[in-house]
């Protein structure tokens, strides 16, 4: 805003030292009756605050809306009360994934600028899907959204929409799985009966790729094996901005412990 003086013909905008308990001194301009500005890094820290609170309040909206179309983060009851910090590491192969699983997490805002995938890869009952859910899970507490889905659960998803009485549409359903900030897609390779759900998979990560949305991968297959299932154009972009292969190499705990 102007001050008055500024609009009349010959005027000099008065200004005055003013002084702010955190800023210290600064100008301050008249702008009418007993109104002067106020400390200008005080109003850009102040509209700041604003901006992230209203950023804040968009994306909490689109969460809830996010949330009620996909009826939450998907993840297995079984694996609800899964965190990082009980998972127990007893060897150095075991506290490798452990911290690859805790850094994602941790740093998972620059995982989200990158866009950068990961691919746990092991046998059953080795901790992928507990570290992956605990990775979820963290994130979700920082504000960001995660859905776990099995791959044959997301490739139904969207068949499902080319029936008759569907009411919801294919578009809708990749756009469902491409929208969590961080999408978990487990059993990589227990799929691809047709060319059909290759080609459905390859839409659900290509749209995730081009809006840098990270995937975590699990999938009880060799590396190769992986790479077959899931075709050369997705295996080299799941590797692209530094994404990591984890070896879960040591053998089952299913019957021992709970890992």
């Amino acid at each position: 805003m102007k001050a008055l003086t500024d609009l009349l013909p010959g005027s000099t905008p008065q200004t005055q030292v003013a002084m702010c308990d955190e800023h210290g001194e600064y100008e301050s301009r008249h702008v009418f009756g007993r109104v002067w500005t106020k400390c200008p890094v005080c109003e850009a820290n102040d509209k700041e605050e604003r901006r992230r609170e209203e950023e804040a309040r968009d994306r909490a909206k689109r969460v809830m809306a996010w949330q009620n179309k996909i009826g939450g983060a998907g993840i297995p009851e079984r694996f609800l009360d899964r965190r990082l910090g009980t998972f127990i590491a007893k060897n150095d192969d075991q506290r490798r994934a452990l911290a690859f699983a805790q850094d994602y997490a941790d740093t998972f805002d620059e995982v989200l600028a990158s866009g950068r995938c990961a691919l746990f890869i092991g046998r059953p009952g080795t901790g992928k899907t507990h570290l992956a859910v605990g990775v979820g899970m963290q994130i979700m507490e920082s504000g960001y959204t995660a859905l776990f889905q099995t791959v044959m659960r997301a490739i139904r998803r969207v068949k499902d929409t080319w029936r008759r009485d569907s009411t919801e549409s294919e578009t809708a359903a990749i756009a469902a799985l491409v929208f969590p900030d961080l999408l978990i897609l487990d059993e990589v390779g227990v799929q691809f009966a047709s060319d059909a759900e290759r080609l459905i998979l390859f839409d659900i990560l290509n749209e995730r790729y081009e809006k840098r949305k990270p995937t975590l991968f699990l999938s009880n297959l060799t590396t190769d094996e992986v790479k077959s299932c899931l075709g050369e154009r997705v295996f080299d972009r799941l590797r692209e901005d530094g994404g990591e292969f984890v070896a879960f190499g040591w053998e089952s705990h299913r019957g021992k412990e709970v890992v």
